[in-house]
This record gives C-alpha cells, sequence and structure tokens, in this order.
C-alpha cells in the first residue's frame, strides 16, 4: 500500500481488528468509545450544549444535542445563526454515545453554526429504516423551530462522517422528494453510499486493521433488511440527482469507500449540483481520529469546515420551511 508519509508510522502500530463488528457489538461500541474518548474534550468551554429529545417517526424520542458558539452573542454577527444538523458515522451500529461528536463540537466552534447532534437508533436493534427516520425528523424540526433556535431556515446544512454521510445524502434525497425542509449544503465525509461495493476500491482495501471489504460488508448485511433496496437506504442506487443541494465529498485513498464517493460526487456534478471534492491519498478510512495529532490530519478537517463554512455564508432560494411538528419536550427542556 501507498501509505502516506505521515501515517507510516501509526498503521505499523494498529493491530488488526475484526472483520464483523457486530459480532460483538458491546466490545465493538466500547472500543470505538474508547478511540474517541480523547477527542470527546468535556471541559471544552468554546462551546455550548443543551441536551433534549426530538418526536421521533415511531411515537419514539430522539436524543439530541443543540450546539451553540459560546460566543454567539458577544461580538458576533447579527442575526440568527447558520445551521447544522450533523449526523455521527460509526457503521450504523456505534458512534459517539456519551456525548456530542467531537466533529460536530467542530462545526459550531469553527463556522460559527448551531449544531444540532442527533443520536438516530442503531443496528443491530433498529435495522433500516429507524435510523434514517429519526434523522428526517430530526431535520424537520430543525427546519420548522428555527426561529425558536436563533436559526435562519434558509441556511440549514446536513453533514456526516461514514455511516453519517450516507444519511445526510439520503436526507437530500428525502427531502427533494417529500416535498421536505430547504437544505442549503451537503456535508459528505468518508460516505458510504452503495451496499453492493462493485467498486475497485471496495475489493482492494482488504487491510484488517481498518475499514475494509469484509467490515463494510458485515455493516450493510445488518443495516438492510430482506427485500429491495431504498436509495435512501443506499444513496447511490438513486436514478436522479438532479435538484440536490450544493454538496462536498471527502474520500481517502486507502478506504474500501473511496470510489463510490467520486463517483457520488461525479454524478452530482453530471446533474447539474455544484460539488467539490477532496480526495486524501494514502490514507485510511477515519484516520483523522488514529492520527489526530498529524498535520495531515489538521489540514483534512481544516479543509471540509472551510467548504462548509463557504456553503453557509449565503443562504440560496429555498422554500419556506414545513409547518411546526408537535414539539414535546424538545423546547421545553
Amino acid at each position: 500500500m501507498n501509505v502516506h508519509p505521515e501515517l507510516a508510522g501509526v498503521l505499523a502500530r494498529m493491530a488488526p481488528r475484526a472483520d464483523d463488528p457486530l459480532a460483538d457489538i458491546e466490545a465493538t461500541r466500547a472500543g470505538f468509545k474508547a478511540l474517541m474518548a480523547p477527542r470527546m474534550r468535556p471541559d471544552d468551554r468554546t462551546v455550548l450544549i443543551e441536551e433534549t429529545t426530538v418526536p421521533g417517526p415511531d411515537g419514539n424520542a430522539v436524543p439530541v444535542q443543540i450546539l451553540r458558539p459560546a460566543d454567539a452573542g458577544a461580538g458576533a454577527a447579527p442575526g440568527p445563526l447558520p445551521a447544522v444538523l450533523y449526523i455521527h458515522g460509526g457503521g450504523f451500529s456505534y458512534g459517539e454515545l456519551d456525548g456530542p461528536s467531537p466533529m460536530a463540537r467542530d462545526v459550531c466552534a469553527e463556522t460559527g453554526s448551531l449544531v444540532v447532534n442527533v443520536h438516530y437508533r442503531l443496528v443491530p436493534e433498529h435495522p433500516f429504516p429507524a435510523g434514517f427516520e429519526d434523522c428526517y425528523a430530526v431535520l424537520c424540526w430543525l427546519s420548522a423551530n428555527a426561529a425558536a433556535l436563533g436559526a435562519d431556515p434558509a441556511r440549514i446544512a446536513v453533514a456526516g462522517a461514514s455511516a453519517g454521510g450516507c444519511l445526510s445524502a439520503a436526507l437530500c434525497l428525502a427531502a427533494r422528494d417529500r416535498g421536505g425542509p430547504a437544505i442549503a449544503f451537503q456535508t459528505l465525509l468518508i460516505p458510504c453510499l452503495d451496499d453492493r461495493l462493485a467498486t475497485p476500491s471496495a475489493r482492494r482495501i482488504t487491510d484488517p486493521r481498518f475499514t475494509n471489504h469484509a467490515k463494510t460488508r458485515a455493516m450493510w448485511d445488518a443495516y438492510l433488511p430482506a427485500g429491495a433496496v431504498s436509495s435512501y437506504a443506499a444513496p447511490a442506487r438513486a436514478d436522479d440527482l438532479t435538484g440536490l443541494p450544493p454538496a462536498y465529498v471527502l474520500t481517502c485513498g486507502l478506504d474500501p469507500l473511496r470510489d463510490e464517493g467520486l463517483d457520488y460526487a461525479r454524478r452530482l456534478s453530471e446533474a447539474g449540483v455544484p460539488v467539490e471534492t477532496k480526495d486524501v491519498p494514502g490514507a485510511w478510512h477515519l484516520f483523522e481520529a488514529y492520527a489526530p495529532d498529524t498535520d495531515l490530519a489538521r489540514r483534512t478537517t481544516r479543509h471540509w469546515l472551510t467548504a462548509l463554512r463557504t456553503g453557509l455564508a449565503a443562504p440560496p432560494l429555498a422554500a419556506p420551511p414545513l409547518a411546526a411538528p408537535p414539539l414535546g419536550a424538545a423546547l421545553a427542556s
């Protein structure tokens, strides 16, 4: 493999991981929690966090954290904040379970946005469409309650990494198809988009130390129920990408998901959707979590945050937000 020079030493110290992360899901969740723990920053004073719930699609309550820049009221530009629905990754089955994603914190602090970090239902307990519909319910709630939250309904973006990138892309398709909330920008970071795993990178990446073909196959098998696969489950299956919001797509050279991400970006562009892509040669899936102190990780994070900030800078022409759904405990808590 052509590993990036900044990452060679890190990869050499990494141990192989199980090909099926769901075989022992509690161990997988604990392992990911330990990996992310140094980046959780519970003492971060730059972001204010409110925890609440949003009414879900099945009578369930979807936990969310609402993040605001701590300095939003001190010398900040007047008016409502742009808003970002951030959707964490983790193979649809695990994630940052004890607080807002570190990436959600970065979005809030670096773009000056109000961020809603959603904790959707997880696999294997809740296969598709449970987690997807949770995210869509939160998107509708955010749009309908933007003014009460201090956010601009014309500047709502979706963003997510890996499984969160899949869900972000799916929300854009669903919002278009259902006449749902206007989405100003989509940030798709190392997204999983295609359950067929037929691309050259999907077949080529087999190293057991990081996300590979076998792990990705196990993820899709757990996420998808038997039967036809919806484009809201695997957005690469969508035949029509016209009318979607401007996009940023991040891929990595040693990621089995690389080719499907680049192909989706190409198809967006061909459909007339403005899209920016960045590929990180010699880096594996979610390498930033394993090598957070490298210049490569910092440059990569800065790149996508800059794109998101630019995408939220000026509102596009947008339809009015949906009528407000029942708030339940969401704003009363």
